[in-house]
């Protein structure tokens, strides 16, 4: 959903609006190879530890909404 309860609290985790964006690049546009980059690229950034409010646990790095975008965009960079 949109979340408009939390909006620019730097809250919210943009992860599943980013993988939903991959699925519209496979599914509707035939676009495999630039949906798989995309799930790499979250799944790297997760590796790496980074999590939102909502899924943090222990021993990993709380990040905000921005924190959370760019590091995916710059693990984008690296695939």
């Amino acid at each position: 959903g949109s979340a408009p309860d939390i909006a620019g609290q730097g809250i919210a985790n943009p992860l599943a609006t980013i993988l939903s964006a991959a699925m519209m690049l496979r599914y509707s546009l035939g676009e495999g190879s630039a949906a798989d980059a995309i799930e790499q690229a979250v799944s790297k950034v997760l590796d790496k530890g980074l999590r939102t409010g909502d899924i943090f646990s222990e021993g990993m790095q709380k990040v905000s909404t921005v924190e959370m975008g760019e590091a995916v965009v710059a693990a984008l960079q690296e695939v």
